[in-house]
């Protein structure tokens, strides 16, 4: 990123009206602008991205060995797939390139406009509209982190090159949840006496060099398992890699595609062009194996005993992989489907490299060119005895998630009666929405991975594909000029809300033993979807008009009002029909009116 000499700021004084306005152009943004146009022809659209890139969070992250746990036919939109595919789990570059292609075959590339931060969103009641506070930023600005950013507005003073506003009838929310990573630990001092450099697995800087260096990696993440093994590869090879470690994660062996990895990568591609419907079966069948995994989340007898039989195996698959003295740091207290497993096949097998060590011992302090490491409270008993170690460290890779619970933040909301999202995520316990998609008070508000839309087991994709498709149902009327707001009614979303919570409590993610990022200090679980992707998708496909309020307009009243005449009207001939085949006979009738059917023909 180039700072100009001199940032100069203007300012749009009179608002710019797009009918339609995304703000995120990741798979949520580019997949409801597509649906725009194929369900109802409308492409009056325009994105926001603050990003430099497309792409949402596979434009952000870049580390060594960022990839898929999803088979790539399941982890693509069902209206456009890619037959072209070079592996069964595709890799960030070509999920990256394959969401740039569906933007160019769709022409969206002049409707988003990059290097662009919606600061807040505010509902104009007289008008009707959202209106939107936007700021253009210097370009590369919005790839960093909120403390990168302020520290970055201290040396240059603005980031901003341009503010203006934005209003619209639709606003679409499509920023995500793994949005801004997670900063560094409060409570470890002497980050800035550390001479080497720190980086977050979603900001990776590839020009540093990594060669012959001491890294430390904190995490033991999906992140932290594709990085680990990249850095001892020749082509990158790392001295030493430190890897801390709070809790063991579950590692599950990566499901090789039916003929094998090098059969696959031969024959796929050929296969996708011209077998009709290969692609449409291997997404089924990926879609059916993933959805199996659902019973592993319920709390009842069945799901503990599956969980207790897959716990057994997976344990067998570690001790099989990893060295004997990681054995018992390496398995896990907690039950599994409890937080994200890990989908692996190269992590295991790096821990046998000598150039590797792995700890549970906390990180209490960052020096010149080293860390200290001391027993904490998630330290294996194994461990306590050792005391203080130092540890030499040129490198230190943060990958330890995302900042998660202060929903769309730094994005501001504001509803009909001038209060944000957040202050009512506050006042109701914890971050939640109608159907993860909308919220009383909030009109005309669709929103795209918002809280409980994750499964943990399947394609995000799909549930994505969910969404946006009941979102196009409901704002159809908006759009074609039949109603001029939608809003959720308050009781439809405070009983589906508080369903989706007293039904969470029985599921493994919300046990007990079970401490994750899916929750808040209050246990107030704001992730997990506690169904499966079945139900998921047939209570998506069906709007529930009875929980919505829509203020029609004249056209829309009377568009109304001829659905009305023309259902009674059928149901008239409907009986009429009945009646008249009792009266004559279904014999009789239906030869008069095969008759009848050859007189008009004459």
């Amino acid at each position: 990123m180039s700072h100009p000499p001199k940032v100069v700021q203007k300012t749009k004084d009179v608002p710019v009206f797009h009918p339609v306005v995304i703000i995120g152009a990741g798979c949520g943004g580019i997949g409801m602008a597509c649906e725009l146009k194929n369900k109802l022809g409308f492409e009056d659209v325009h994105i926001f991205e603050r990003r430099s890139g497309v792409g949402g969070t596979w434009w952000s992250n870049r580390y060594p060995g960022v990839a898929c746990d999803i088979p790539a036919v399941f982890y693509s939109f069902s209206f456009r797939q890619n037959p072209n595919w070079t592996t069964f789990y595709p890799s960030g570059p070509e999920i990256r390139a394959y969401l740039n292609s569906v933007v160019d075959e769709y022409g969206l590339r002049p409707k988003i406009s990059l290097n662009t931060e919606v600061r807040a969103c505010e509902w104009d009641a007289r008008n009707q509209l959202w209106t939107l506070s936007a700021r253009r930023l210097v370009p590369g600005t919005g790839d960093l982190s909120i403390s990168e950013r302020e520290a970055e507005l201290k040396e240059y003073g603005t980031l901003c090159l341009e503010e203006y506003s934005i209003s619209c009838k639709i606003l679409v929310s499509a920023v995500g949840g793994l949005v801004e990573p997670a900063p560094w630990p409060s409570n470890v001092p002497g980050r800035d006496e550390f001479r080497g450099s720190i980086m977050h697995s979603a900001q990776w800087n590839s020009d540093i060099d990594l060669r012959d260096k001491d890294v430390v990696v904190v995490g033991t993440g999906c992140s932290a398992a594709q990085i680990v093994p990249k850095l001892l590869e020749q082509d990158i090879g790392a001295r030493s890699v430190t890897q801390l470690m709070r809790e063991p994660p579950w590692v599950v062996p990566r499901i090789a595609p039916p003929v094998g990895d090098k059969l696959w990568e031969m024959w796929s591609t050929l296969l996708c062009h011209y077998v009709p419907g290969f692609m449409s079966g291997m997404r089924l069948l990926a879609s059916a194996a993933t959805e199996f995994d659902f019973r592993l989340f319920g709390g009842g007898w069945f799901s503990d005993l599956e969980r207790r039989r897959l716990q057994k195996g997976l344990i067998a698959h570690m001790k099989k992989n990893t060295p004997s003295k990681y054995h018992e740091i390496l398995t896990p207290k907690y039950s599994v489907g409890c937080k994200r497993r890990i989908y692996d096949k190269a992590w295991f097998p790096s821990l046998s490299d000598p150039r590797v060590t792995l700890t549970t011992l906390a990180l209490t302090e960052v020096k010149e060119n080293s860390i200290t490491l001391c027993p904490g409270p998630k330290t294996h008993a194994s461990e306590r005895e050792a005391g203080t170690v130092g540890i030499p460290a040129d490198v230190i890779v943060l990958a330890n998630g995302f900042a998660v619970h202060n929903w769309f933040h730094p994005l501001t909301v504001i509803g009909r009666d001038k209060t944000t999202l957040q202050e009512v995520f506050d006042a109701r316990g914890g971050p939640q929405l109608y159907r993860a998609t909308a919220l009383d008070g909030f009109p005309n508000l669709f929103i795209l991975f918002g809280p409980n839309s994750f499964t943990g087991h399947s394609s995000v994709i799909l549930g994505l594909e969910n969404q946006i498709n009941h979102a196009i149902k409901l704002m159809r009327p908006v759009l074609r000029g039949d109603a001029t707001t939608i809003e959720v009614k308050r009781n439809a979303t405070l009983a589906y809300t508080n369903q989706i919570q007293k039904d969470l409590k029985s599921m493994v993610w919300n046990s007990s033993h079970c401490s994750s990022w899916y929750k808040t200090k209050d246990g107030h679980n704001f992730v997990s979807y506690p169904y499966s992707m079945i139900w998921h998708t047939l209570q998506f496909r069906f709007p529930t008009w009875a929980h919505w309020n829509v203020e029609f307009t004249q056209q829309g009243e009377t568009c109304r009002w001829r659905k009305r005449c023309a259902r009674k009207l059928l149901f008239l001939i409907f009986i009429g029909c009945i009646v008249f085949t009792a009266k004559v006979g279904p014999l009789r009738s239906l030869r008069l009116i095969r008759s009848n059917i050859r007189n008009l023909r004459l």
